[in-house]
């Protein structure tokens, strides 16, 4: 397995894009500009299978439908945020996006505890780490050595927590008792900004 970070629209959100041998793919957060992410996936010969999502914010969800229609394929999201898809006052859009609304239709899974996750041949531990939304999950592949930590964690810094359903107290609990207990050396994969590593958020970060 392999894992490529996609900055995307305006808040260069991060997706990624994590494939197998077989040319197989997870799409993890397809936040916008779903014809560029289109083209890098077809480009590559990939054959994406399903699409994740860490929380339903506007800026990690602009292009769920464009690439759900266009490969037929099915969207997770944690149950407590089922409705924000279609809904711009929780996704934000309409707060952020200046009357331009981010309406997507519902997910095709809900996510509803904590739980190993298989699809096709890609395994995922699944942590809910709420805070900066309330159903904030992470995906963590141990044969990577990776997390994919949404907008919890970030290199040095941490998720915003004054949009609705945001608790900063919670969001520090997630991250000291969900992502810290992963080994130091694994890869913290944002949903902003650069990669980083337990280990170095532990020793470095100024909010944690």
């Amino acid at each position: 397995m392999k894992w490529q970070r996609i900055p995307l629209g305006i808040l260069q959100t991060n997706c990624y894009l994590l494939s197998n041998e077989n040319k197989e793919c997870i799409v993890i957060d397809p936040g916008e500009e779903g014809e560029k992410l289109q083209s890098i996936i077809n480009a590559q010969k990939l054959k994406p299978i399903a699409i994740l999502l860490t929380h339903a914010h506007f800026d990690h969800i602009g292009a769920v439908d464009m690439i759900r229609d266009t490969y037929h394929i099915p969207v997770y999201v944690h149950k407590k945020e089922a409705t924000w898809l279609s809904d711009p006052a929780l996704n934000g859009s309409e707060r952020f996006m200046m009357g331009k609304a981010v309406r997507q239709e519902p997910a095709d899974h809900l996510i509803d505890q904590e739980l190993k996750l298989s699809i096709g041949s890609f395994s995922f531990d699944v942590f809910e780490t709420p805070g900066h939304s309330p159903g904030s999950i992470s995906f963590y592949v141990k044969e990577l050595n990776v997390v994919f930590s949404g907008d919890a964690l970030f290199q040095n810094s941490v998720g915003r927590t004054d949009l609705p359903g945001g608790n900063h107290q919670q969001l520090i609990s997630s991250i000291k008792n969900k992502l810290f207990a992963l080994p130091d050396v694994t890869m913290v994969l944002s949903g902003h900004g650069p990669e980083t590593i337990i280990d170095h958020e532990k020793r470095n970060n100024p909010f944690l």
